[in-house]
């Protein structure tokens, strides 16, 4: 037997094994990805128009239009011009991902309200975690952020906003409209060519202006794979740019 030709052959086999079953796994996985986005919430002139201009989705829709009012808050954002407060002990960088319970439980001799802000990775980048506050334990409050400062795998400082969030009124709530709708506006209307959404989150619009009250209107966020953000309001379906934000 020739057995040198025989291991070519097994080598061979082996190789178109690992070919097919690299195939099968990127088909699962692709009709996986494809079942979760649930294009079929968009209409066929909003998917028409998408494949036109290369504009892809690489997140599931929230199919949720739960009924949320507008807030009231206080806030000042002097300090986000500030130089950031160092920690009296760096904390491990790693807990912003393993363990944010953790995480708050280390900076909250510092910071008392840690444990009701949500980590933002969208807006994150490098040498700055940002956070935002939490409407109802549950909501983001975009634009207002809690910048941790990391260097070397420890968060060094921080620059915390002074943010105090109204009771809301629950006899004002409004069903918000489908991140779907949402999502055909700014498809049709908004994103350029070559767009890539990687995330949909539904929460507040904070502004970053003084004042001792300020109103919030719930909004869905759309980021894009540039670090691009598109606002919807999610009661008048107003729409706010990037540009229009500058």
């Amino acid at each position: 037997m020739d057995w040198g030709r025989a291991k070519n052959v097994l080598i061979y086999a082996f190789l178109l094994l690992n070919l097919l079953l690299c195939y099968q796994l990127w088909n699962d996985l692709h009709d996986q990805v494809s079942a979760n986005l649930d294009f079929t919430s968009l209409s066929e002139e909003t998917q028409a128009v998408m494949e036109q201009k290369g504009i892809r989705v690489l997140c599931p829709i929230p199919a949720a239009t739960p009924q949320l009012p507008d807030i009231t808050y206080n806030y000042s954002g002097e300090e986000q011009n500030e130089a950031p407060v160092l920690l009296k002990l760096p904390i491990d960088s790693k807990l912003i991902y393993s363990s944010f319970t953790e995480l708050s439980d280390q900076l909250m001799g510092q910071i008392s309200d840690i444990a009701n802000y949500r980590f933002d990775s969208q807006e994150s980048e490098i040498g700055k975690f940002v956070l935002h506050p939490l409407v109802d334990n549950q909501w983001s409050l975009f634009r207002v952020r809690l910048e941790l400062i990391n260097s070397n795998q420890k968060i060094v400082a921080y620059r915390w906003p002074q943010i105090k969030i109204g009771t809301s009124n629950k006899e004002d709530l409004q069903k918000v409209l489908p991140a779907s709708q949402a999502l055909s506006s700014l498809i049709e209307k908004y994103f350029p060519v070559d767009s890539v959404v990687k995330e949909i989150e539904l929460g507040y619009y904070g502004e970053l202006f003084n004042s001792e009250s300020q109103v919030a209107s719930p909004m869905w966020r759309f980021m894009l794979e540039n670090g691009k953000a598109y606002y919807v309001d999610a009661i008048s379906a107003d729409i706010i740019s990037p540009k229009t934000t500058e």
